[in-house]
């Protein structure tokens, strides 16, 4: 016979109950199949999990150690269940630094208002998909190159680069760093979850790169004066911290910002996050001034 999960319940109840009777009750069976699950549990394990009075029930030192073991078993598949069963009333959105940047707050507080029937949940991952390709979310937001065959993805925005740089750095002074100058500099990146390569100088003009492991040691790294490093707008909204001040990148390109998901299992919610995350982005754009109009000629 092989274990079950209503043995381990029927364990669990007898002892919280404290009888046979009350677990009988609790469990909705006769108090015969109660003593018939225990027993076909003791005869898998092949050990006395109880002992029995006519007053009490208490488990044994084998009972101890399977009885913890049961209380999680069964909690991680009540999960399970859970999880399986409301996949649809939450989604998960995973990132490998800085969610959506500035627009992170704005996002939750929409998003809770136009679909109150699906919670979010962002998830932090240091991976280059943030978290999707693990499994560990149902739409994730990256700024770098993704493999367009396995995930399907929507552009929703682009953000200027900026230059990270310790305080007292001796460029903390200036009101922006052109992207030339940064490549006399050591410059520190993230290898897996980064965006910044020496393919963003010309070749002859590269800087030297030193490789972190992920944001926090990016930062430590750079509040230290170990170098400087080369960001997204939206890290630097998100990581705003003493020591650390950030500079506009000048003649660099932006980096685009796209939502990315399974190709063939997207959340049934995924085009109004996408939706969503696009107008803030949209909205936040800079507005083109209109020039002078031109006199037609006759």
């Amino acid at each position: 016979m092989d274990m079950e999960l209503r043995h381990l319940r029927c364990l669990v109840a007898i002892v919280d109950a404290g009888s046979f009777t009350d677990a009988a009750i609790e469990l909705g069976v006769s108090q015969a199949a109660v003593s018939r699950t225990l027993g076909a549990l003791e005869g898998v394990l092949g050990v006395q999990l109880l002992h029995r009075t006519s007053r009490n029930v208490t488990p044994t030192t084998a009972g101890v150690q399977v009885l913890a073991r049961a209380r999680q078993l069964l909690s991680d598949a009540d999960n399970l269940i859970r999880e399986a069963t409301t996949g649809h009333t939450r989604l998960r959105i995973g990132h490998a630094w800085s969610a959506m940047g500035r627009h992170t707050a704005a996002y939750q507080r929409r998003w809770a208002a136009l679909r109150p029937d699906v919670e979010l949940h962002l998830v932090r991952t240091n991976s280059a998909t943030g978290g999707l390709a693990e499994g560990l979310c149902d739409l994730a937001v990256v700024r770098r190159p993704f493999d367009g065959e396995r995930f399907a993805s929507a552009a929703v925005g682009q953000e200027r680069r900026y230059c990270a740089l310790a305080a007292d750095d001796p460029w903390a002074g200036r009101r922006s760093v052109p992207l030339a100058d940064a490549a006399t500099r050591t410059v520190l990146a993230d290898r897996r979850t980064g965006t910044t390569t020496a393919e963003l100088w010309p070749e002859g003009g590269r800087p030297v790169i030193e490789h972190t492991r992920d944001v926090d040691d990016w930062l430590a790294a750079i509040a230290a004066g170990r170098g400087i490093g080369i960001t997204p707008e939206s890290t630097a909204s998100q990581y705003r911290r003493d020591g650390i001040v950030f500079r506009p990148l000048r003649h660099a390109p932006p980096v685009t910002v796209h939502l990315i998901w399974r190709r063939h299992d997207p959340h049934p919610a995924t085009h109004a996050a996408v939706a969503l995350l696009a107008d803030l982005y949209r909205e936040a754009a800079p507005r083109r001034r209109p020039g002078p109009a031109r006199t037609r000629r006759r």
